[in-house]
């Protein structure tokens, strides 16, 4: 991130128990320390000088290992930073130890965090948007500009600007200024003292803390992927260097098994896609014609082979293997005859539909509702149609019985 970070403060020379050297030397990847404390039944180790960087201002903390021991995190606590370990160091207090960085994992967050300088450098000079804030990720981060306006098209432009600048290559470079003297940088600090000031040769300077490229071809490609408008501000996602390629690489791949099926090329899926949901939106309502048009069929003859009560109203009771609510349809069906009341229910799961036609005087609602309180169940609904389900599928028989229905 731009300004504000713990360690971005001061120079290394301002913090006595642990000297930082990826401040002067982002690319240093090994290096020998002595150890002045352990802690954490070994598994917590301080050194009297570390390239490791630790998690702070948005930027993930390093991994790698300490005399071969894995480090799993890095904690910066002000004045030094503590190396937690997958497992104790095994040694004492006073040791010298070497330390292994994990170059891949520490050149991607290089290149993550200085194109996100380059990117915000980019907002606020060309296009008026101060960076408000940002948030680095695994697999893509996001910096959030105090704008709006921005279309997919806006995005491509900015993107190959980005990239272009990138290109460039300019000098990114480390100096330490005091705050009161500081000038020219893109975000004030509302830090005193000394500052460490990263600046892009030409196109920005920031107070930050973070491991940075030493010239901005290093960045790699970039690829602003999406935007979206929040509280707002505008929020752009973005992904650098060799996470970029790799990005590019598993898109490519999901397009070209996406059309396979298709036998169409990538670039003629988003027309597809279009002309295939359209013909699914088609096809989902013909079905539901077809169904509508089944379930008054089945209907009909449920109706008229449905022997009467006492009371001169047929009863069709059904059993299925699916959600009650399925049997929805063929239930408004029947109901719609009059003279009718449905019961639809799962034997295994307990679910129950229960429906009455308005000509029956019977409340589907509150009958449903009290037949299943009467078997520990729960449920309820509207005169004409009400779902529920009992606590015990065995109690539907009862249920059934209760409702007028046989068992």
């Amino acid at each position: 991130m731009s300004s504000g970070m713990n360690n971005g403060s001061t120079s290394p020379h301002a913090t006595p128990d642990t000297t930082r050297l990826y401040y002067d030397d982002a690319h240093l990847a090994r290096f020998s320390a002595s150890v002045t404390e352990i802690a954490g039944e070994g598994r917590i180790v301080y050194l009297d000088r570390t390239a490791f960087y630790p998690t702070s201002g948005g930027q993930p903390h390093d991994l790698g290992t300490i005399a071969e021991v894995s480090v799993v995190n890095v904690v910066d606590e002000e004045s030094r930073i503590a190396h937690h370990l997958a497992e104790p160091l095994g040694l004492p207090a006073g040791a010298m130890v070497v330390g292994q960085i994990d170059v891949a994992r520490r050149i991607d967050h290089m290149q993550q965090h200085t194109g996100q300088h380059l990117l915000s450098a980019l907002f606020t000079d060309e296009y008026g948007w101060p960076t408000v804030s940002v948030h680095f990720g695994e697999e893509s981060s996001t910096v959030d500009v105090a704008g709006e306006g921005l279309t997919l098209e806006l995005l491509a432009t900015i993107e190959q600007r980005v990239n272009t600048l990138a290109l460039e290559n300019h000098a990114v470079s480390v100096s330490y200024e005091d705050a009161s003297t500081a000038e020219g940088l893109r975000k004030a600090s509302d830090r005193a003292g000394t500052l460490r000031i990263v600046t892009i040769e030409g196109l920005d300077r920031s107070a930050c803390g973070g491991t940075h490229v030493a010239r901005t071809a290093e960045i790699g490609a970039m690829l602003l992927r999406r935007y979206e408008k929040t509280r707002g501000n505008s929020r752009i996602e973005f992904i650098c260097g060799h996470r970029a390629v790799q990005r590019a690489r598993l898109d490519a791949d999901l397009l070209t098994r996406a059309a396979r099926p298709l036998s169409a090329a990538p670039h003629d899926l988003p027309a597809l896609v279009e002309q295939q949901q359209s013909r699914l939106v088609e096809l989902e309502r013909e079905r539901k014609r077809l169904l509508s048009e089944l379930a008054g069929y089945e209907a009909q003859a449920l109706w008229q082979s449905a022997p009467l009560d006492a009371n001169g109203v047929r009863r069709v009771r059904r059993v299925i293997t699916g959600a009650p609510k399925e049997a929805e349809p063929l239930a408004q069906q029947l109901i719609a005859l009059g003279g009718c009341a449905v019961l639809v229910s799962n034997d295994a799961t307990g679910g129950v539909l229960f429906a009455t036609a308005a000509d029956t005087a019977l409340d589907a609602g509150q009958l449903l509702k009290a037949a299943l309180q009467s078997v520990g169940g729960r449920g309820g609904g509207a005169p004409s149609l009400a779902q529920g389900a009992v606590a015990d599928p065995a109690s539907l028989p009862s249920l059934a019985l209760t409702l007028g229905f046989p068992g």
